[in-house]
Parts: C-alpha cells; structure tokens; sequence
C-alpha cells in the first residue's frame, strides 16, 4: 500500500541549479524583508515547489539554499518567486531564502521529505519487559524499533495527515519484511492499523 494523502508531487524538468549568477538586477528601495513557503511534508524524488515575496517589491536576485544545494532565482516586479527543488532522499531539510548580495535573510522553513517502509506494531503482552535501548516498555511508551538504526536516532513518521516524531528504542521487527514496529502509542497517535505502510525520514 502506497500513502500519498497530503504529499507533495509536480511534474515536469527541474531548472539546473549551479552556476555563477551575475550581480542582482535592482529596482525600488532596498529590500527590508523576504519570505520562504512550501510543502512541509513531502516524498523523496518528488519535485518541491518554495513561493516567496520580497518587500518592498522589486526585481532582485534571489538565493534558496536547501539540503546543501543553491537555487537561483529572480523576483517578478511584484517582488514574487518561485523555485524547484527535487529531493533524492529522504531527510529533515532546512531551507532558507537570501537577497543575493545582502543580509536580508528568511526564516527557516523545514521540510520534511519521506520514503515508504512497512510498519506493525507492538505493545499489548510485552508491557513490563526490558527495551533493547534502555528503559521499560509500557503502553504510553512512544518510539519504534528497528534493526539497524542507532538507539535515539530520531525519525518522523507519517500516515495520512498525521505527524510524529520519535526515537528508535527497541530491535526489531523480525518477522515479514517489515522495517519499524510502532509502539501502541506511536500507532494510536498516527491512527495507524496493525500492519501497513508508513513514511518516514529515515
């Protein structure tokens, strides 16, 4: 089963993203402000599309850098810009929109981009006993196990339109070709079924 509810996706090429730019066209007064939006959730190989506006508007060389690379971009004359970005994996990325050649700067905006992994989950009967990480399993214990991930390695899981994020606390699964087991208060918090398919950013 394949999630796509309140994911992002668009077609069409991707702009190259390197190469020197030359010095920002200007029009109007100095720039005092600039905003960064776009998807927050996302699917890995899937192309983002950020919007910003720069006040006052004018038309200026824009720089969005994000998941260490450089998207150049220049504003309309209403100050309004737009950019594409594909992720090749999945992740927690920050991105940030600058005026080139000056310090105005947006906030952070963080994108979460996801890949699919088969989930379960676990709990009931297992209350009281030891995690692999550390600590004891009950049923407001929130994280998943995993084989292979660090203990405390932290992750966000998605389903639907539902969000969290947690920490590996325990081995497993070893049963099917399933990647995570969900504790029974990570699965109620996702709204999550026994067994399906969850997104995650690791």
């Amino acid at each position: 089963m394949m999630l796509t509810a309140g994911i992002a996706g668009a077609s069409g090429p991707v702009p190259a993203l390197s190469g020197t730019q030359p010095t920002a066209i200007t029009s109007g007064d100095q720039p005092r402000a600039i905003n960064l939006n776009g998807r927050r959730h996302v699917r890995a190989q899937r192309t983002v599309t950020f919007r910003g506006h720069l006040t006052p508007a004018s038309t200026r060389r824009v720089v969005i850098r994000v998941g260490g690379t450089k998207l150049r971009v220049r504003t309309n004359e209403d100050g309004g810009f737009r950019a594409r970005w594909r992720p090749s994996r999945a992740g927690v990325y920050e991105a940030l929109a600058r005026v080139e050649g000056g310090p105005i700067r947006s906030r952070k905006l963080q994108v979460n981009v996801y890949r699919p992994a088969a989930a379960s989950y676990y709990g009931p009967g297992l209350y009281g006993g030891a995690l692999a990480c550390g600590g004891t399993l009950s049923a407001g214990t929130a994280g998943v196990a995993n084989k292979s991930l660090p203990c405390g390695t932290h992750l966000s899981l998605r389903y639907g339109k539902r969000t969290v994020r947690v920490q590996v606390i325990d081995r497993g699964p070893y049963s099917g070709n399933r990647e995570f087991d969900l504790t029974a208060a990570t699965k109620a918090k996702l709204g999550f079924p026994s067994t399906g398919t969850v997104l995650s950013t690791r």
